[in-house]
Parts: C-alpha cells; structure tokens; sequence
C-alpha cells in the first residue's frame, strides 16, 4: 500500500520528537543507537526485497516452473466478477481502505480499515494466472485521499488493465484434481436446489409414495447427485488440459509481492531506501556511541 520507507521514516520522527519534549541531551545518544537500530533492520527489509527483485528470472505463465516465481503481466478481473472499492466504489481488481478520524488533540486515529481478498487475473502473451492476494505486500500508486469533516479516507487500488509484477508461490492445479476437490460442495449445492423444489423432489425419489423422504430415499438422493457432478465434471475436465495456474503467498515466509509498476523501478526504490538505512544506520548509531 504505503512506499517503502514510510513506516522506519514515521518511528525515527517518534523517536526525535520524543527525544525534543525530554529537552535534556543526556537522552540523544539513546535516541540515536534507537534509530540506528530501527535503520539496521529496515536495511535488512528493504535489502532482501531488492535482491529478490534482482536474482529472480521473470517467467512466462505459460512456461513458469512450480515453485517460487517472479511474473510480470496485467491486471484483470476473473470472467463474471465484479469488485468495486470500499470507500469510493471505483471499479478495481484489489483495494485496500482506511478510515482515520481527528480527535480533539488534533491527532489522527485510525478507525477503520481493511483490504478486499478476492481472487483476480495476472495476464500475459502467454496465459493467465489466478492471484490470491491474501498475505501480500502491495505496492500501488493509484492511492485517493479526501477529508469530510472530521474524517479523513484513505484507498489504495489496483485497477484492471494496468501492470502488475508479481512475486510468489506458482502452482497448477489439474482440471481433475480441481473437480475432486469442489465435488463436495457441487453435491451440496444440487441437493438444496432439488429441495427448493419439493414436488419434483417427491416424484423422483419418493419410491414408497407416502409423501415423505425416508433416509433410505434420501441417500438414493444422494447418490444420484453425485453422479450427475461427476458427469458434468467429466464434462468441463475433457474440454480443460491445461489447468488453472495460481499465484499466493509462500508458505515458507518469503516474500510475496504485488506492484502496479515496472520491475526496475521498484527494485531502484528498494536499492535506494537500503543505502539510505545503511548510511543511518551507521551513522546515527557512530554518533550515539561517541555522545555516550
């Protein structure tokens, strides 16, 4: 959401203005060594993040290995999905909101916030992959900010069509493999239709004709269910071979990232924060030791 930067950027302003209302100096080598340590470890992030940008290879959808994979396409949403922002209702394939309200200190807090999980598109010359954006790190310069009264709103999207580089877990799913897994829930879902209609329900499987549906007569239900699901299954599963490719976040804890940008750019960001940090991270933590 927010550029790298902001959160080490927003502590070091704490720690300095904390640092001023104690209005003695024997505080400001602790208020230092504090921000060389905060710098030492968002050089940490902010290094790690440009490295994973530089070493990985960008791969093709179409030729992406399983695993853990960089891919750079565009954003679209899924076919028949609709997703519009929280706070503005602009059409969007991903949004993230936040609501902050002025208290009487004059200080913002945050009252409300929150991100959309559903599943969208990445799209190349080569394919399509579904993305997953729960647990991902998001970088987006489509951001929208705008007071009324005492609340101020803040959204962040990601609009269709636009860029998207992606880091993270690649994985396909066979047609097969993907109707074993949905056939629960497909028989589930034909039954309560079958009983939405109780007069066909009773012609079909009302075998005794007592007006009722026995266990015995509903387990016949059934079983009927599950061979029309597996038929239709069959169906979609002799026109799909390729499979449904997947975009999410690691489960080992490497990074997952999603950005509307060019991948050079985002890596420059990222080299550039790393130096800044180092340099802080020096030399505010030299001079802390020298004051002490």
């Amino acid at each position: 959401m927010r550029q790298p930067g902001w959160l080490s950027g927003a502590i070091h302003f704490v720690i300095i203005a904390v640092a001023f209302q104690v209005e003695s100096r024997e505080v400001w080598p602790y208020a230092l060594l504090a921000m060389s340590a905060v710098s030492f470890f968002a050089w940490v992030s902010n290094y790690r993040r440009y490295r994973h940008i530089q070493d990985l290879p960008t791969s093709r959808v179409a030729s992406a290995a399983q695993g853990y994979v960089e891919l750079f396409g565009r954003t679209e949403l899924l076919p028949g999905e609709l997703l519009a922002s929280r706070l503005s209702r602009t059409p969007c394939c991903w949004y993230s909101f936040e609501i902050e309200e002025k208290g009487s200190d004059d200080k913002w807090k945050t009252v409300d916030s929150g991100s959309s999980v559903e599943h969208f598109l990445l799209v190349d010359d080569t394919g399509q992959c579904v993305v997953s954006p729960e647990g991902a790190e998001i970088l987006t310069h489509d951001h929208k900010s705008w007071d009324e009264g005492s609340y101020r709103y803040n959204e962040w999207l990601l609009l269709p069509a636009a860029p998207l580089y992606a880091i993270g877990e690649f994985s396909t799913t066979t047609a097969g493999a993907a109707a074993v897994g949905e056939e629960r829930a497909d028989v589930g879902a034909l039954l309560a239709q079958w009983k939405a209609n109780q007069k066909q329900l009773h012609e079909r499987f009302d075998l005794d004709r007592d007006g009722k549906i026995s266990l015995k007569e509903w387990e016949l239900a059934r079983l009927q269910a599950r061979r029309e699901v597996r038929t239709r299954q069959a169906e979609v599963q002799s026109r799909s071979v390729e499979g449904v490719h997947i975009l999410r976040k690691p489960g080992d804890g490497r990074l997952f990232l999603l950005a509307n940008e060019l991948p050079g750019k985002i890596g420059s960001r990222y080299r550039f924060w790393s130096w800044v940090h180092l340099v802080i991270f020096l030399g505010a933590g030299s001079a802390g030791l020298i004051m002490l």
